[in-house]
């Protein structure tokens, strides 16, 4: 059988339509967690799932929407939590990984099954996804793109800098408790796909990768989707190719599509190193050049780490070169010099 042979098949097609569906989301969402330096969100929310696909084989319900329930309450608590709760961040997510991962294995012993029936779910199986699993793949990431891309404003405003997003009169609470339920909806949507354990890698190497060229927050999202579907279609098809050669080796796609993700990081790096260095050499101001400051009344663009304008040092504060200007952040406005 040949490659185009397999690709005919019903449940090739499946699995093409599920990881190019996954490899979109994940990244999307993905990029507000790296803006939010949340970036193993991702890991503890799909070790969380672990506990709601177990309890579907406890119970004898479909483990995927048992999942999405159990991955979505794991996400609010989680951020409940960080915001409210003397627990750091990062003491609650190893909350997260431990006690849902514990409990997972706890859960699917009292139904009677081994850790062995998590396999599928733990490392992914996307070529044995049915028609049904596509659906609700295409009918969960079709909302993750919605909200995502819809509110992209609001939700960039709320990753880069809640204390101004709060003082502007964005709800902050209600949009981060909302990127937290995205992420839950997005590690179930990879579940079929990478697996539960390698799901974050989808959400936060793309987007690593798609840092490394964009300049701004827009085209790093769109950059992170385009290296995340790419990487999920081209390792389905390498994990597909193996498998027909002589000595049919056992290549999964979930690794496969994780590992092509980090060779698209490892290739664009050295570039962005390059870019970077050369965008610094082509700044327009000299940092100790002496400026005066002009207040702005209306400046739509929120500057940042990662925004793409190149930042020039300017006494105690960075000053972002922007359409010919540079700008200060002072306060609740900016001042352009």
């Amino acid at each position: 059988m040949s490659l185009l042979d397999l690709l005919a098949l019903d449940f090739m097609q499946r699995a093409m339509l599920a990881a190019l569906l996954t490899g979109l989301a994940a990244p999307a969402i993905g990029t507000f967690l790296v803006q939010r330096r949340l970036a193993l969100l991702g890991d503890g929310i799909g070790h969380v799932a672990v506990t709601g696909v177990a309890l579907g084989l406890l119970t004898g319900t479909s483990p995927t929407w048992t999942a999405v329930v159990v991955a979505i309450l794991g996400a609010v608590a989680i951020e409940v939590i960080r915001e409210q709760g003397h627990t750091n961040g990062d003491v609650a997510l190893a909350l997260l990984f431990y006690g849902g991962l514990a409990g997972g294995v706890l859960v699917t012993g009292l139904a009677g099954q081994g850790a062995a029936s998590l396999q599928a779910y733990l490392f992914g199986s996307v070529t044995s996804i049915s028609g049904a699993d596509v659906w609700f793949t295409l009918g969960l990431a079709v909302v993750v793109l919605a909200v995502t891309l819809g509110l992209l404003p609001q939700l960039f405003a709320v990753a880069s800098d809640p204390d101004f997003a709060q003082v502007a009169g964005v709800r902050v609470r209600a949009y981060n408790l909302l990127v937290a339920v995205l992420a839950a909806v997005t590690v179930t949507v990879a579940m079929r796909t990478v697996g539960l354990l390698l799901v974050s890698a989808l959400m936060v190497v793309p987007v690593a990768a798609s840092q490394q060229l964009a300049r701004s927050f827009r085209a790093t999202i769109v950059g992170a989707m385009a290296v995340g579907g790419g990487a999920a279609v081209a390792g389905l098809l390498i994990s597909a190719a193996l498998s027909l050669l002589p000595s049919r080796p056992t290549v999964a796609p979930g690794p496969a599509i994780v590992l092509l993700a980090l060779a698209m990081f490892a290739a664009t790096w050295p570039l962005g190193v390059w870019l970077r260095h050369r965008r610094r050499v082509l700044a327009p101001f000299a940092a100790e050049e002496p400026v005066r400051h002009e207040p702005a009344d209306i400046h739509p663009h929120q500057h940042g780490d990662d925004c793409g304008h190149p930042a020039v040092q300017h006494g105690d504060h960075v000053d972002y070169v922007h359409d010919g200007h540079r700008h200060a952040p002072h306060g609740e406005h900016y001042d352009e010099h």
